[in-house]
């Protein structure tokens, strides 16, 4: 794997291989027939809203944090700042370091944003940070990089339900679908997904597109506005519908705290409609159903099969 601490190996590519699940994954994809959506007989759609790192795909991109006093920089993978970000500079293994926000200046969030055409002329590489760790990521066995909501991102493709990407990174998002194309090139998917919407929340131009002209609003806040504009862009795509359901996959507990708080107001704004949140955080599958009267949580154990487990995420199939 590229040491993230050099980012000469940061622009490298790992050869991506033979890789032994490709042929089970083939015959698993001839095998499946497509399904409607829960409600289609009823007029309904089922929307699937997804965060990509440590959801979808497990990638090396790594986040820099800076120690106060010495200034030296310590690389962080995206799961360790989900567990500690709040955490950061106050208390905990991360209380002697800092961010720095300056994404112009080698801030800490330099790889999950795009480098400018010329920045890449100058490191000798064509391509963007995403599509380099991803092509790395799809060079290891299927268990080192598939996030736990890969099944269901294979389900909904497959089934061309309406997909939304929801993310933090700061990407355009021709970027992202330009790495979800990968995926299909790879044979890792069976076609390009659906597109509903794409809001990589901390790009500029979707911060104010998402109504934070001054930059503000973090991630997690972003995401809530994220999901509002995405459930807004469905009715007005698809038409209005009380069978319709929405369900959305993230890690991050201050992301899940938040998602949750929005999914509670848009249910008391549309009422028939049904709003699930899937907690991934370290592993685990929680299924939050947003009701009138509160949340209702299911904890469903991981199948020894992955692959089947768009089948046991009844919620917005």
């Amino acid at each position: 794997m590229s040491d993230p601490k050099d980012p000469s190996n940061l622009n490298g590519f790992l050869a991506s291989g033979h890789n032994p699940d490709l042929k089970m994954q083939l015959e698993l994809a001839i095998e499946r027939q497509p399904e409607r959506d829960r409600n289609f007989h009823l007029g309904g759609r089922s929307f699937y809203f997804f965060d990509f790192d440590d959801n979808i795909a497990f990638l090396a991109t790594p986040l820099v944090v800076f120690h106060k006093e010495s200034k030296q920089e310590l690389f962080i993978s995206s799961g360790e700042w989900a567990t500690h970000h709040t955490a950061i500079g106050n208390h905990g293994p991360y209380r002697d370091y800092s961010m720095v926000y300056d994404d112009e200046d080698g801030g800490s969030f330099r790889y999950f944003r795009d480098r400018h055409p010329e920045e890449l002329i100058r490191l000798g590489v064509q391509d963007q940070p995403f599509l380099r760790d991803l092509t790395d990521a799809m060079g290891l066995p299927d268990l080192q990089w598939k996030g736990p909501s890969w099944s269901c991102f294979y389900h909904a493709t497959f089934n061309q339900r309406p997909i939304s990407l929801i993310t933090a990174r700061g990407h355009e998002p021709e970027t992202l679908k330009k790495g979800i194309r990968l995926f299909v090139e790879k044979r890792l998917l069976p076609m390009e997904p659906n597109y509903l919407s794409i809001f990589p929340v901390s790009n500029p131009q979707t911060r104010k597109l998402l109504g934070d002209h001054e930059g503000k609003l973090n991630s997690a806040q972003l995401k809530q506005k994220a999901i509002r504009a995405s459930v807004e862009k469905a009715l007005e795509t698809y038409g209005y519908s009380a069978h319709h359901r929405f369900g959305m996959s993230d890690d991050d507990p201050r992301n899940i705290e938040l998602i949750v708080d929005e999914m509670t107001r848009l249910k008391a704004d549309y009422p028939e409609m049904s709003f699930f949140m899937i907690e991934t955080h370290g592993g685990d599958f929680v299924k939050h159903e947003i009701t009138l009267r509160g949340i209702t949580s299911e904890r469903i154990p991981s199948p020894v099969n992955p692959m089947l487990l768009s089948e046991q995420l009844t919620l917005i199939k």
